[in-house]
């Protein structure tokens, strides 16, 4: 117990994602031009061309974003989720607005003067694999956020292309972007793993299963030990934390049940009228009502369930 617990504290100040490792780092650009490459619909082959900018926390008082990149006339930001956010289009708005500063500062352009000042067309993209299942493409707006009868007075509209990357969501982006299917390969196979194992072990045994013929394999092997710091951060903040909201929303749907049974119980109900109120199946409503009757006539909700869970009577 002490272990796991020690494992999931690792590196928790750690600030980057390997979503970003992948595709944010200079070092990186030939899989940050495949993914925009696929993200537009484009065949560019100069890595060279790309000039990474994204925000560092230290620049801008604690704002930064994931992946921000200048590449043939357009400011891209690409924020990764494991968690679903309707409000990426005004994160997305702010981060712009910290892009197009330093854009502005870096080229001494003059925002005050006469003449127009040519700025890289904005794409906003979220690349989306968390728990809930989502549309393979869903466009955010700013829009979205204002009173409904206010909308169409608004002088501002932000969009945010939303696409899910989870395994087998998206195939032609996939495909033409072999990095992101690797990755999405990789998240789905952690997944997997975490039905059978604690976090630690679920990710290096995933990264150790990777096949010999991914490209990231040995980017994979080379930066293990960040790789599986990075990813332990990830589920740790994230998924883990999504996986235990679920079962206590799943809890409290249980407990509430067994709350309707006894209360109907109370009241001298038969099994097969409390099934038929409640709109559940007579197999499930019955367990529920033969531990619930050895707790009459106080039916302790807590007791119920705890015994129909884990097996704990009490006495």
């Amino acid at each position: 117990m002490s272990n796991e617990k020690s494992d999931a504290n690792v590196n928790l100040e750690y600030k980057d994602r390997l979503f970003n490792f992948i595709f944010g780092s200079p070092e990186n650009r030939k899989w940050t031009l495949s993914l925009y490459n696929a993200v537009n619909g484009s065949n560019y082959t100069d890595e060279n061309e790309i000039e990474i900018n994204t925000i560092k926390e230290v620049l801008y008082l604690g704002m930064h974003n994931d992946t921000s990149f200048l590449m043939s006339g357009m400011m891209n930001v690409y924020e990764h989720q494991s968690s679903f956010n309707p409000n990426m289009p005004l994160r997305q708005l702010q981060y712009l607005g910290s892009l197009y500063e330093g854009y502005v500062t870096k080229n001494k352009l003059n925002k005050y003067g006469s003449a127009l000042i040519k700025l890289p067309v904005p794409k906003l993209v979220v690349f989306y694999n968390g728990l809930l299942e989502m549309e393979d493409e869903l466009i955010l707006r700013l829009s979205d956020s204002f009173e409904g009868n206010q909308r169409a007075d608004s002088d501002v509209e932000v969009r945010v292309r939303m696409l899910n990357i989870n395994y087998g969501h998206n195939h032609q982006l996939t495909d033409l972007c072999r990095p992101l299917f690797e990755y999405s390969w990789l998240i789905d196979r952690i997944r997997q793993n975490l039905k059978i194992m604690t976090i630690g072990n679920a990710l290096n045994t995933s990264i150790d299963e990777v096949p010999e013929d991914f490209v990231l394999k040995s980017f994979l092997k080379i930066n293990k030990s960040e790789v599986s710091s990075m990813l332990l951060t990830e589920y740790n903040e994230a998924e883990v934390m999504e996986l235990f909201k679920e079962d206590g929303r799943k809890e409290g749907a249980d407990k509430h049940l067994i709350e309707l049974i006894c209360k109907k119980l109370k009241k001298g109900k038969t099994i097969d009228v409390i099934a038929r109120e409640v709109e559940e199946e007579l197999d499930n409503i019955r367990p529920i009502c033969d531990v619930a009757e050895r707790y009459a006539p106080d039916y302790d909700v807590e007791a119920i369930y705890d015994e129909l869970h884990y097996g704990k009577k009490v006495q």
